[in-house]
């Protein structure tokens, strides 16, 4: 089999060359396009998912040999969730080679955090299936590389960190307050903002309310810690 010019070029970003092409076919095949001859890229995500999750508990233990448990678990947890494998994947422009059914296209799929995840972790399996884990391992960590670097800072949940901070000066919890929500449905943005009771608050804009309310408290946040 034969790569597609655009798939050519995509091997160039990701820093591999398949010598069995159908495995980077199979990992950028949604389920929107799947048929009985073309199979898509579920498999192929919970292998990859396996994999990454391997190579990055091993970063994270190398990054900081003196980090107990209770560090290294968010940490690890920065790495490989959702929304840290939709980044990479525009980073390399993978939603722009996924071959998807129709409705999924009219939605803004290649947009979406989880299809981006999900195909990305497939391509993962697919690195490693054609040339073994130490392969799949010079990948991850070439493109994850420059997070790994600072997946300490990273992992500091901003709502955690905005209650701690909250509590230590004896106020109750941040409030997060869901303050409009536009764009269509398949596509919805989100305006939240945290508030304090000491009436400081921020606002943050985002494809879902998790991402929203995360960057509201870290502005908040940022501008209480900037005034004391």
């Amino acid at each position: 089999m034969k790569l597609s010019a655009e798939l050519n070029q995509f091997s160039d970003r990701l820093g591999y060359r398949f010598a069995r092409p159908a495995f980077l076919v199979e990992a950028v095949t949604h389920g929107s396009l799947a048929s009985g001859e073309r199979a898509d890229n579920q498999r192929l995500e919970f292998l990859g998912d396996r994999v990454l999750g391997l190579v990055m508990a091993e970063a994270v233990l190398q990054a900081d040999p003196a980090a107990n448990e209770g560090l290294l678990a968010p940490r690890f947890n920065a790495l490989v969730r959702k929304e840290a494998c939709a980044d990479v994947a525009r980073d390399i422009g993978l939603g722009d080679v996924l071959k998807l059914g129709r409705s999924e296209m009219l939605s803004g799929g290649r947009r979406k955090d989880a299809l981006l995840a999900d195909a990305m972790e497939a391509v993962i399996a697919a690195v490693y299936l054609d040339g073994g884990f130490a392969a799949a391992r010079d990948m991850v960590m070439r493109l994850w590389g420059a997070r790994i670097g600072r997946v300490a800072e990273d992992a500091r949940d901003p709502k955690t960190a905005l209650q701690e901070w909250a509590q230590a000066r004896k106020m109750p919890p941040p409030q997060y307050v869901e303050v409009a929500r536009d764009g269509p449905d398949h596509a919805p943005q989100f305006t939240i903002a945290a508030k304090l009771a000491n009436g400081a608050q921020a606002q943050a804009v985002a494809g879902s309310k998790r991402q929203a309310e995360q960057a509201a408290a870290a502005d908040l946040l940022t501008r209480m810690e900037t005034e004391t």
